[in-house]
């Protein structure tokens, strides 16, 4: 009884978030938007880096949070592991995937940390060929501006609040689509990486999807979209009917 009333007294004790919560924190879609070549980072072993040399020519998939968030970001980052566990495009080879501390005061040390646990849990995720970065004030204003990412540090408790989700990256350092959330189909990431790699990733039947599947920005997922799906059977239908005209003709000369 007496653990269930310190329960309760502490948990009113809490602060409550503040009341504008949702403009001050969130993402803002600014597709086509240019990352900033300027911003240096710092990676696991305080090596630093930019987020155009690590892409290396090919598609990024970026993450900000900070590793010693309470909450969201430990959810964020299990999320991304499960997701990519599911592809059959791996990390460093095909792509890249960076996680960028929004909390100036992170070190190199607390990335190595998060990726060493990180890597336990999903082994199959290729965590250790993620890149797990750290960096200044003005770097990580700079990046997080480019690619749309509000949040801001609450003073009352004690954390920094911000929206959760991935943003996809072309080899180039365009921003190409948002998913939002802690979760997100592999077969979504998969068709977002082949477009994002600008004709570098997939195949036939990738691009034939994407022809069927439109990305809606409001929700980050793709979706059937139906006029397209019609346009492409009816092309095919007239290939079709054109071949086995064709294919009559010549029997029939024969």
């Amino acid at each position: 009884m007496l653990l269930l009333v310190a329960t309760v007294v502490s948990a009113t004790q809490a602060p409550f978030p503040p009341p504008d919560l949702t403009q001050r924190a969130g993402f803002d879609q600014r597709l086509g938007a240019s990352i900033p070549a300027h911003a240096g980072f710092r990676d696991v072993n305080g090596k630093p880096v930019d987020l155009h040399t690590l892409a290396n020519g090919k598609p990024l998939l970026l993450a900000l949070g900070y590793y010693r968030c309470p909450n969201l970001c430990d959810v964020v980052l299990k999320g991304m592991a499960h997701s990519l566990a599911g592809l059959d495009l791996r990390p460093g080879r095909d792509f890249e995937v960076a996680f960028v501390s929004i909390d100036p005061a992170e070190t190199p040390a607390d990335a190595r940390h998060a990726q060493a646990m990180l890597a336990r849990m999903q082994p199959k995720a290729s965590v250790p060929r993620w890149h797990f970065l750290t960096g200044d004030q003005p770097s990580i204003t700079a990046l997080a501006r480019a690619v749309g990412f509000r949040y801001f540090y609450d003073e009352n408790l004690h954390q920094y609040a911000h929206a959760a989700g991935l943003v996809a990256i072309t080899p180039d350092g365009k921003v190409a689509q948002y998913f939002f959330g802690v979760s997100w189909p592999p077969a979504s990431l998969r068709l977002a990486l082949v477009h994002a790699s600008q004709g570098e990733l997939g195949s036939v039947i990738d691009r034939l999807v994407l022809l069927c599947c439109g990305y809606d920005p409001s929700t980050g997922r793709y979706s059937l979209a139906i006029g397209r799906t019609m346009q492409v059977l009816g092309v095919a239908f007239v290939l079709a009917l054109g071949g086995w005209l064709m294919w009559l003709r010549r029997r029939a000369r024969a």
